[in-house]
């Protein structure tokens, strides 16, 4: 039988790597002259693309996130956690009047301060963190 019929795996290698080679070219080859940035970034919204946002928020507002308010943090041995008893007072490192700390999924996102209505406890939020406040409050 003769080796003519049979393709050569070489050629098909080379084939394949001269494709490679030629849309790495493409890819590097310098854009054609682009439109100002600001036309590039932020265009203005239409009708459907301001319905497709509103989609996309929706999707978002039944996401279930655990909120959490902190009086205050403390750290203890094993030995005087077991030492615990009913009654027992922990000293926390929050003061008295100082806002507790409010956290969605355990990041702090505000401060506030207690409430009682209707015989339930709440929280009255007096102060939004901001990103660089958040980071700073990480270092307590």
């Amino acid at each position: 039988m003769s080796d003519e019929n049979k393709p050569d795996p070489n050629a098909e290698a080379a084939d394949d790597w001269a494709s490679a080679l030629a849309a790495q070219t493409a890819a590097t080859q310098p854009a054609p002259a682009a439109a100002p940035a600001a036309a590039k970034v932020f265009q203005p919204l239409s009708g459907e693309t301001a319905e497709v946002a509103k989609t996309d928020i929706d999707m978002i507002l039944d996401i279930p996130v655990q909120m959490t308010a902190e009086l205050g943090r403390t750290r203890i041995t094993i030995k005087n956690l077991l030492q615990l008893s009913q009654g027992s007072v922990v000293e926390l490192d929050g003061l008295a009047g100082e806002p507790m700390d409010v956290l969605i999924n355990g990041y702090l996102i505000a401060q506030g301060e207690v409430v009682v209505v209707n015989d339930k406890f709440g929280i009255r939020l007096t102060d939004i963190i901001t990103p660089s406040e958040r980071i700073h409050k990480l270092n307590r």
